[in-house]
Order: C-alpha cells, then sequence, then structure tokens
C-alpha cells in the first residue's frame, strides 16, 4: 500500500533499516541525559540548518507534535492576546485551543480562493500573529511574498507560522517569522511523535519578558535544557534518531522545493484533465504545493477512494467542511515519481 494520505504519509524506505540499526546501536534504550544523546541532538540540529537553512542564531526544540506547539506558543508568547488568519479548520483549531488557554484571542478568517490581505490586517496591541503557511484540510498557502509583506509592515508581533504540511517540502524563509512549527509525518517522510519548534532570538527575548515557566514545556525551560543539548521531558529519541539519518539523506531545500514545486504543477494539471475532478483551489496563486486537494461528487470520490485502496493506494479524505466533496493527495518528496505515475494510470482509467 502506497500512501498518498497528507499525513501520517508515506516514510522513507529505509526507515525499517534505521529501526533496525537504532536497536542495534542501543538507541532504543539510550539516556536522554547522557552524552551519546546529546551529540544526536546537536548533530540532528547542524544537519538541519544545512539542509533547510535553518539560521544559526534560531533555536531548535524537540517536541512532540505540531498541536504541543499551539499550546507553547499560547503559553510562553502570548501575554495580552493573538490574532489567528487561517482559511480552514487547522488555522481554526488553532484559534480555538489558543483561546481555551488565553481567552481574547481573535480570528481573522479570509477566503480561500485569495490571498491573505495584508492591507486588511488592523494590529494593535497583538503579541503573536498566528499564521497557517499551508492549511492541510483544503490545501491552500499563504505564499512567501505575503509572509514578507506582513514582517515588514507589522514588526512588533510576533509572527507564529505553521508550516506542518509545507516544512521540508518546499523552501521556507525562516527569517521572515518569528516561531515556526511543524511535524514530521509529512513532508519529513517519517512516523508521526515528533515535531520541532523554531524560534528566533527575538521570540526568546519576548519569552523573557513575559516570564512564563508553569509548565514543563514552557519555552524559557527548554531554552535552558537545549543549551546542552537536552529536553525538559524525556523525549522521542527513535523518532530524532530517523529524523538525523533522513536528514543526511535528503537534498538541500532548494532543490527538494523546485522538485515539489514541479510535481505540483504537473498534478494540477493532470487533475483539470480529469473529466469527473477539479482542484479545490482555483486560485493557482494560493494552491499549496504539497498537498493537492481535488474536488468532485460524493459519491464518486467515495468510490474512487476505494477503488484506489484495492489497487494499493491510499487516498486522503477530505476535511472538515470539505470531508464528502473533496479528497486529498500528498505531495511529498518521499513519494517516488513511479508511485505518482501508477496513481495518474490509475485516476485516469477509473470508471466508476
Amino acid at each position: 500500500m502506497v500512501s498518498f494520505y497528507p499525513g501520517p504519509s508515506r516514510v522513507h524506505d529505509e526507515v525499517p533499516r534505521w529501526t533496525a540499526e537504532a536497536a542495534k546501536k542501543g538507541i532504543l534504550s539510550m539516556n536522554h541525559r547522557s552524552m551519546e544523546f546529546m551529540h544526536l541532538a546537536e548533530d540532528t540540529v547542524l544537519r538541519l540548518r544545512q539542509k533547510l537553512n535553518v539560521p544559526r542564531t534560531y533555536t531548535v526544540f524537540f517536541v512532540s507534535s505540531a498541536t504541543e506547539c499551539w499550546e507553547i506558543i499560547a503559553q510562553s508568547f502570548v501575554q495580552r492576546r493573538s490574532v489567528h488568519c487561517y482559511n480552514g479548520a487547522f488555522g481554526e483549531k488553532w484559534y480555538q485551543y489558543t483561546n481555551k488557554l488565553r481567552p481574547g484571542a481573535q480570528a481573522l478568517r479570509f477566503n480561500l480562493q485569495q490571498p491573505l490581505d495584508v492591507e486588511d490586517l488592523v494590529l494593535d496591541r497583538e503579541d503573536v500573529l498566528c499564521i497557517t503557511q499551508n492549511e492541510t484540510s483544503n490545501g491552500s498557502s499563504v505564499a512567501p511574498s505575503t509572509l514578507h509583506a506582513i514582517r515588514t509592515k507589522y514588526r512588533a508581533p510576533l509572527i507564529a507560522v505553521d508550516a506542518t504540511s509545507s516544512m521540508a517540502g518546499i523552501e521556507l524563509n525562516f527569517t521572515k517569522a518569528d516561531l515556526w512549527f511543524a511535524s514530521v509525518q509529512k513532508c519529513f517522510g517519517l512516523p508521526a511523535g515528533l515535531a520541532l519548534l523554531i524560534c528566533s532570538p527575538r521570540a526568546l527575548e519576548r519569552a523573557e519578558a513575559i516570564g512564563e515557566r508553569d509548565h514543563y514545556n514552557s519555552v524559557l525551560f527548554m531554552r535552558e535544557m537545549m543549551r546542552s543539548w537536552q529536553t525538559t521531558h524525556t523525549p522521542n529519541v527513535l523518532g530524532i534518531y530517523l529524523l538525523n539519518r533522513a536528514l543526511h539523506k535528503m537534498r538541500v531545500i532548494a532543490e527538494t522545493g523546485a522538485i515539489t514545486k514541479e510535481r505540483a504543477k504537473a498534478w494540477f494539471n493532470f487533475v483539470e484533465s480529469l473529466p469527473a475532478l477539479q482542484p479545490l483551489i482555483a486560485n493557482k496563486n494560493v494552491r499549496s504545493s504539497t498537498v493537492i486537494t481535488v474536488s468532485g461528487e460524493t459519491t464518486y470520490l467515495e468510490k474512487l477512494k476505494a477503488a484506489a485502496k484495492r489497487k494499493g493506494f491510499l487516498l486522503g479524505n477530505g476535511y472538515g467542511e470539505y470531508k464528502t466533496t473533496t479528497l486529498r493527495i500528498a505531495n511529498f518528496p518521499v513519494i517516488t515519481d513511479r508511485e505518482i505515475n501508477s496513481l495518474k494510470r490509475f485516476l485516469k482509467g477509473f470508471k466508476a
């Protein structure tokens, strides 16, 4: 079965071998306070900087999930209120969860068929501006030029970016925001259970000014431990090891991103050639390059997904308000050209 589900999705072919290596090397029972773990953590962060262009001055933290990042940001970086710009279910969930922890969060919903309009943003005393860069639920995205425009216009609030389904798939300019996070079960091509939170020096200065130290994952505690390449909790050591091995294999992000965008362009051209399907996002300027969301008639999509599964292709269900009227196809780097071409042949020949 080849998983085209947009996360958890297909993993690197080498994951079974890397896991066996980890068992043989004692990684599975490695003490997270040991020198061996500290070397592993340091080397993994070094590889992230090399392959993804993470700035040397930004601090990388290992956490459990992107969802935990919502919690950390609300706890450690929001004092007055946050503003959440979104057009889909995951951006909305981030807003709702934050509002439970820090009541008064503001929601600014925009049309998924249009770019986020920077002129519509009116910020006053916000601590954090939260943006879902790649909305996994509907396959829309916020362009790098938009993030640049926001950073240029608003210097006071921290900018936090959910890049869960785009980090390691497309090139991101980390200097255009202060907080970035992503889980590894999408573009990194790894099993779920590990995520990255990447913080600018400015973000950590803001956290120091707020001084929140009430939780095991308060970012100030996390920073103290990461200075010696450790974590506040017993981390997913196997996940970190697998990430390290995957980073050794990965191309630099400029090369990966170019391939991802070319594949996305080919995917959309292909979908538009099919009589019963069409891209959910009509505006090419706001389409995701990593999550191809396809709309169609509900009964047709159900039959298509069932037939695809029988042929060995796992397609993603629709999500949220588009649950029954769309399906989603992952365009992640670890999926091979051969697998993509096989799926396209199936889709082209499918008859309900």
